[in-house]
């Protein structure tokens, strides 16, 4: 009786669902208020039909737009327009180290970015943070595929004994940053001060990039896929001069130093004319093994979807990169170019086990392969970039190949294309479980949260190498017209070098999270158990003793907030962190950090005298993080606090024999010391300062950040390499706690949303600035301030100070004398900095600033109009220096090893020809110039620069189009990358910082890509 009651009060509703424009919204869902899982969806029109009750209520909703409520009451069609969501500064929700909160609450330095704005057409999503996440100082040093990544660090260097890179999470646990595919992150947050990073403790003190990973939502499936096919070509290759301007400028070399020409007019004459390449080659090397560019092509896929109990995401996605470098067309066995690979894969499932049991899984990986020649790349550019076009030919006429010598000095071409190829495979596996449990039958706003995760990593290479006997000519001919060859290379026939690394980590952590609301009162807490292991499964069997320890890390950390209606704010944080790096006593450290927050906005005063204020918000914090990460250079250090010893033949003695005149006894090496105990030492403490305001206003049309920072980096682990002989360490120094850096800068954006018509406008901007400046270090005394490295940068450029080139003798003579050697008329003439009439090692200064640099900016512009869309971003590095050195950029400063840029023609000093005392290049010397070669400021080069990064311009098909083939979107764009660098370094790409030059140029890459939504 009932049912049949319910059955007469049911009635169909029909209607459409459109946007602001008309157009359908395909699989907008229609669901019947607290009925779960009572619903339709709109078809391919944007129509629906459902069977409710008279007097129910529809909740429409659809992806990116506003949902909307309508009460039936008997209507029997009901048609929703539904609006584009527009974030508000009240709803906005942050990723912090202990979960979402709004960013409205949030009192930390924590930038959020807009995963939309990181493209980039490489594998790689660091090449796309420079000067688009505030904060974030980046730059890329090589462009070979498979290497071209960008290093990165938050707010800066803030140190010089342990690792400067930033804590990397994903999906909670610490992974590359690298390998994840951009298209599968739904949050990016980097977290920069100590309010926001104290929680991670003694890992923390370089701050955290947090990243997690999309998951499915209720609903039908949706696929979203995405090509792109590119063309790299190099934004900036060294140029050199030919072979008949290279032999004039040797000869004036000799000649400009009272010395005979090597090469007649005759012989600059045969190289000109090409007649005898044997003997007179004219090579362009640059030309002979690169390529004018190289495709790339990027493929990704991704299917969510589910229901009431269950949701998932599932994505795969393909990177291929190919090389600029030529080929052998004849060699057919094996790949000689620099290639990579890379198939990325990831599987999130969500199950609710219970109303209040939520399981989370996931399970991603990658598997990426590198191919590269048999030279290895250092040995390719520096071959390619020193071996001067007159050296050899290729080869010779009889077959045999041509080198000047070994190792570098092999001719590019060979090493290129037929010494072997070297193939490497990367293989990472990640798991990870979350268990959520809901506790509010204890007490509302009371959640647990339980982690574990499983990662494996394999690394495998396998460098097949090989060549032929090589030779030189010997500049003649003998009697029979035939050369005369100098074997320089040996024969090695193929040889295969398989090496295998790897490791294997496992997470896991228990929160426990109590967020509630009491009227005005707004109270949160967490409190973190961690920790992880991380063993060594790689092949060394000199140190698998060491190797096999576990790498060990545990702690317990909280934070408490208090806020009252969103205008204070107030928060605690705290971790209680340990490693097994440390001697017992120094393995366990507090971390603690405080942080308030006043939304002036919220003032009454203020929200009636200033309504268009939507946030104005005044946030300080200070703590104390820390940093175990031990460095020697490159390689960490393991158990400082142990000794450990080696043998050596200078300590060895003779033991155990009768000595005679014809035998010494036998001989035992001694022992030694390899490394001193230090069993006080124990984790960096960086204390840290920041000041910020988050602001936005008029309707939210304009916001932004602005930070201030100030942190004091102590105890940084270093080598003590100036104790008193009277301690007995003569040679084996130990280290100690005693290095200090301060550092200090702003970083901030802005961004103007504004809508003219049907044209929306978006300006956005962003800066980082960051200067350090060493307060201790353990260096010896100097009688002059400025021979120190306290008071200046990490890294500080040093050098002479260049006065211009000498324009004559009278000259010479009448300034200080300078010891690097004879100097002439053009040689580079250097201040007496200390004022004792001399010029040498007492005059080097510091100059310049860093390699790295110390700004980085951004700035750029978006609209969309109908379904076109267009973005235009710039990014720019300033504060940065390099010195020019080695065989490149001293001209002929190592004989007949080194070539002579382009840039250097015409630009030198000359006698009677161009004796500028402000010239470009000094006078030439052959085979070294003591006195021109050394590290000024006239060798020293301006790193800044400012490109186009990214211009993108896009179009959606209408939606009316794509229903009638069954596709809810489509768009297609063009993309341009690295399209045009400013700068007034013009040799080779100035964010590379490189002296020499000798690496893989950067890319400019165009890209089509198409994306499709169904």
């Amino acid at each position: 009786m009932s049912a049949s009651y319910a059955q007469e009060q049911q009635i169909e509703v029909i209607g459409v669902v459109t946007d602001n424009n008309k157009e359908p919204l395909i699989g907008a869902n229609i669901m019947v208020k607290n009925m779960p899982g009572f619903g339709v969806m709109t078809d391919i029109n944007g129509r629906y039909k459902i069977k409710v009750s008279e007097y129910a209520t529809l909740v429409y909703s659809y992806i990116g737009f506003k949902t909307q409520e309508k009460i039936v009451k008997g209507n029997k069609v009901i048609d929703v327009v539904l609006k584009e969501d527009e974030a508000n500064v009240l709803d906005e929700v942050t990723i912090t180290g202990t979960g979402a909160q709004k960013k409205i609450t949030v009192t930390g330095a924590v930038t959020t970015v807009d995963v939309s704005q990181l493209k980039t057409p490489s594998a790689s999503i660091t090449n796309a943070l420079a000067g688009t996440v505030p904060g974030i100082m980046a730059r890329q040093t090589s462009g070979q595929p498979g290497e071209n990544f960008s290093e990165f660090w938050i707010r800066g260097i803030s140190t010089f004994g342990a690792g400067s890179s930033a804590l990397v999470l994903v999906d909670g646990f610490e992974r590359g940053l690298n390998e994840v595919n951009v298209e599968d992150i739904q949050d990016f947050s980097v977290l920069k001060d100590a309010s926001a990073t104290a929680i991670y403790g003694s890992r923390g003190a370089n701050g955290v990039v947090l990243i997690t990973t999309k998951r499915g939502k209720e609903g039908k499936t949706k696929v979203n896929a995405k090509v792109e096919t590119s063309y790299s070509m190099r934004t900036k290759t060294p140029e050199f001069v030919d072979g008949v301007k290279y032999v004039q400028m040797v000869n004036e070399a000799f000649t400009t130093r009272s010395k005979p020409a090597p090469y007649t007019d005759e012989d600059v004459e045969l190289f000109r004319n090409g007649l005898d390449p044997e003997l007179f080659p004219n090579v362009n090397w640059m030309d002979m093994i690169l390529k004018k560019g190289a495709p790339i092509y990027r493929a990704t896929v991704d299917l969510s979807g589910g229901g009431t109990t269950a949701r998932y995401f599932v994505s795969a996605s393909y990177v291929d990169e190919g090389g600029m470098y030529k080929t052998d067309k004849g060699l057919k066995e094996y790949d000689t170019n620099a290639n990579y690979r890379r198939w990325n894969y990831r599987m999130n499932v969500d199950l609710d086990l219970t109303k209040t049991t939520l399981l989370k899984v996931g399970v991603s990986g990658s598997l990426d392969k590198k191919n590269q020649p048999g030279g290895t790349a250092s040995q390719v550019w520096i071959s390619a970039l020193s071996y001067n076009p007159i050296a050899t030919p290729v080869k010779y006429k009889d077959g045999k190949w041509a080198a000047q010598g070994t190792n570098n000095q092999i001719n590019p071409w060979f090493l290129v294309t037929q010494m072997g190829y070297a193939e490497n495979w990367n293989n990472k596996i990640q798991t990870t479980v979350n268990l959520e449990q809901d506790l509010k039958f204890v007490t509302k706003g009371l959640k647990f949260i339980g982690r574990f995760g499983y990662d494996t990593n394999t690394y495998n290479s396998n460098a097949h190498r090989k060549w032929p006997d090589m030779w030189r000519a010997q500049n003649q001919r003998n009697g029979f017209g035939q050369l005369e060859l100098k074997k320089v290379v040996e024969e090695q026939l193929m040889k295969i070098t398989p090496t295998s690394t790897g490791d294997r980590k496992e997470y896991l952590e228990a929160e426990l999270h109590y967020n509630r609301t009491f009227g005005d009162h707004i109270v949160g807490g967490v409190m973190k158990y961690t920790q992880d292991k991380t063993v060594n499964t790689s092949e060394n069997p000199t140190y698998n003793a060491i190797q096999g320890i576990e790498n060990r890390h545990q702690g317990l950390a909280g934070r408490f907030t208090y806020g009252w209606k969103y205008r204070y704010f107030v928060d605690f944080n705290f971790g209680y962190n340990g490693s097994e790096n440390f001697a017992t006593g120094h393995q366990f450290g507090f971390f603690p950090a405080y942080s308030a927050a006043w939304n002036i906005a919220e003032e009454p005063i203020v929200k009636k005298i200033l309504p268009w204020l939507n946030m104005f918000k005044l946030r300080y914090s200070y703590g104390k993080v820390g940093n175990d990460n031990l460095m020697e250079g490159n390689t960490k250090i393991r158990f400082p606090y142990l000794s450990t010893y080696k043998t050596e033949d200078k300590y060895g003695y003779y033991f155990g024999d009768v000595r005679t005149e014809s035998f010494s006894g036998t001989f035992y090496p001694g022992l030694t010391y390899s490394n001193f105990a230090s069993n006080g030492i124990t984790w960096e403490i960086a204390k840290k300062h920041d000041v910020g305001i988050d602001f936005s206003m008029f309707g939210e049309k304009f916001s932004g950040a602005i930070d201030y920072f100030h942190e004091q980096r102590d105890g940084i682990y270093m080598k003590r390499s100036f104790l008193p002989y009277s301690t007995g360490l003569l040679e084996y120094s130990p280290y100690a706690n005693i290095g200090s850096v301060l550092s200090r800068g702003f970083d901030g954006n802005i961004a103007y949303n504004q809508k003219f018509g049907e044209v929306g406008i978006t300006f956005r901007a962003n800066m980082t600035y960051s200067k350090n400046e060493i307060k201790e270090y353990d260096e010896q005394y100097s009688h002059f301030d400025y021979k120190y490295k306290k008071g200046y940068r990490v890294d500080q450029l040093r050098g002479l100070i260049s006065e211009g080139l000498f324009s004559n003798y009278d000259e010479i003579r009448n300034s200080p004398k300078q010891t690097f050697g004879e100097v002439a008329p053009g040689d580079i003439k250097y201040k007496d900095v200390n004022g004792d009439g001399v010029i040498d090692g007492n005059d080097e200064v510091p100059i310049g600033a860093t390699t790295r640099p110390n700004l980085i900016y951004g700035f750029g512009l978006s609209a969309q109009w109908k379904g076109f869309d267009f973005n235009l971003h710039f990014q720019g590095a300033g504060k940065s220096s390099f010195a020019l050195y080695g065989s490149v950029a001293y001209p002929l400063s190592q004989g007949y090893w080194g070539n002579i840029l382009s840039d250097v023609d015409g630009n030198y000093w000359s006698l009677g020809t161009n004796e500028n005392p402000n010239a470009k290049y000094p006078r030439l010397s052959f085979n070294g110039n003591s006195n021109n070669f050394r590290s000024s400021t006239y060798w020293m080069r301006d790193g800044s620069y400012l490109r186009l990064k990214n211009l993108e311009l896009g179009y959606t098909l209408p939606t009316r189009w794509m229903n009638r083939i069954y596709l809810n979107k489509v768009r297609i764009y063009f993309m341009g990358t690295n399209l045009l660098t400013f700068s007034s370094f013009k040799l080779w790409d100035p964010e590379m910082g490189s002296g020499t030059g000798e690496k893989y140029p950067l890319s400019k890459t165009y890209t089509l890509g198409l994306t499709v939504n169904l």
